[in-house]
């Protein structure tokens, strides 16, 4: 049983907190939201996306790719800052996320989405596109770039998950049903707690309340139930998923953007005190990664956390455009 988006399209505009939907269909992106319909997995699906178009363009394509807590829509001020330089700007949701379809069957993969995303590009007729992940989506585009290495002109990962095999190292695996049970006792103070301490450093400013708010409706009402096993099936695809193993073989130009205050590391909570203080170490684990990646190019941030996009947009993006000329 695939759920289907109550709103084709979301008109631009002011946005507002969403209520209780687990399609978003009540928060606005700020701009018009575009989908593309395809099989997947025997499946009909489909892809919300933002389709960016700037007013002076310079021919180039930037992809960005959301993290596991995170839509579309959460790159807003890095939309603005690519279009305003002239990029067009492809964001979608990928499936099982936000205002995408979450099929009632699914087996999710890195290699999945990153089918899923390549489709909608071929369908866009976008080529040679800049590939920009955050979080998940920083994984998810290191796969991409493995999976369809002469298709990218540039790679851009900011606090990528899985610069560690969490598993590898000692934490502990979960079975769905358990990773299910803890998504369901999510609430909004949950999430904020989660936020404050892990994306932004410890700092809270009002802005980031959007974010907490976007998220936590998707959890509300029954459709919370829907939204829960999705975000399940997703932990269990990150933490069993690991890429870092072979990260020597991305061949397109790449920069990683760290903001070295993350200690975000998947099942976390399962591993014991001394296997904690080891994981999610940001500021190693970023310099090996880029050790690592031929050619790579290491851009950090000492005083940011896991969102260094968010917690500091000016600096952060007026990098991320010297970065990519």
């Amino acid at each position: 049983m695939a759920l289907r988006p109550i709103l084709a399209m979301i008109s631009a505009g002011i946005a507002t907190p969403a209520m209780a939907d687990p399609m978003l269909a009540d928060f606005s992106y700020g701009w018009p939201v575009a989908r593309h319909a395809f099989e997947s997995q025997r499946e009909q699906v489909e892809m919300a996306y933002l389709d960016v178009r700037p007013q002076k363009p310079n021919g180039r394509t930037a992809v960005l790719l959301h993290g596991k807590n995170f839509c579309a829509g959460s790159w807003d001020a890095t939309i603005r800052a690519l279009s305003g330089a002239g990029y067009r700007v492809i964001a979608p949701d990928q499936i099982g996320f936000c205002k995408s379809s979450k099929p009632g069957r699914y087996q999710y993969g890195l290699h999945t989405l990153a089918a899923n995303t390549h489709e909608l590009l071929s369908a866009l007729k976008v080529e040679k596109p800049v590939l920009i992940g955050h979080s998940m989506g920083g994984m998810l585009a290191m796969r991409y770039a493995l999976q369809y290495p002469k298709e990218l002109s540039q790679l851009v990962l900011v606090n990528p998950l899985g610069l560690e095999d969490w598993r590898a190292m000692g934490v502990p695996n979960a079975t769905v049903d358990a990773l299910y049970a803890t998504e369901r006792k999510t609430t909004r103070a949950s999430i904020k707690a989660y936020q404050q301490s892990t994306y932004y450093a410890g700092e809270w400013r009002a802005d980031y309340d959007r974010w907490v708010d976007m998220l936590a409706s998707m959890y509300q009402g029954p459709g919370g139930d829907v939204v829960a096993w999705h975000q399940a099936l997703t932990a269990d695809m990150v933490f069993n998923q690991p890429v870092i193993h072979e990260i020597e073989r991305i061949a397109v130009p790449t920069v990683l953007m760290i903001g070295e205050k993350d200690n975000t590391a998947i099942g976390k909570n399962r591993a014991d005190k001394a296997l904690q203080a080891r994981l999610g170490d940001y500021p190693r684990l970023a310099r090996a990664a880029a050790s690592r990646i031929p050619g790579s190019r290491l851009v950090t941030y000492p005083n940011y956390g896991h969102s260094p996009q968010v917690q500091g947009p000016t600096e952060f993006h007026a990098d991320l455009l010297k970065a990519l000329r």
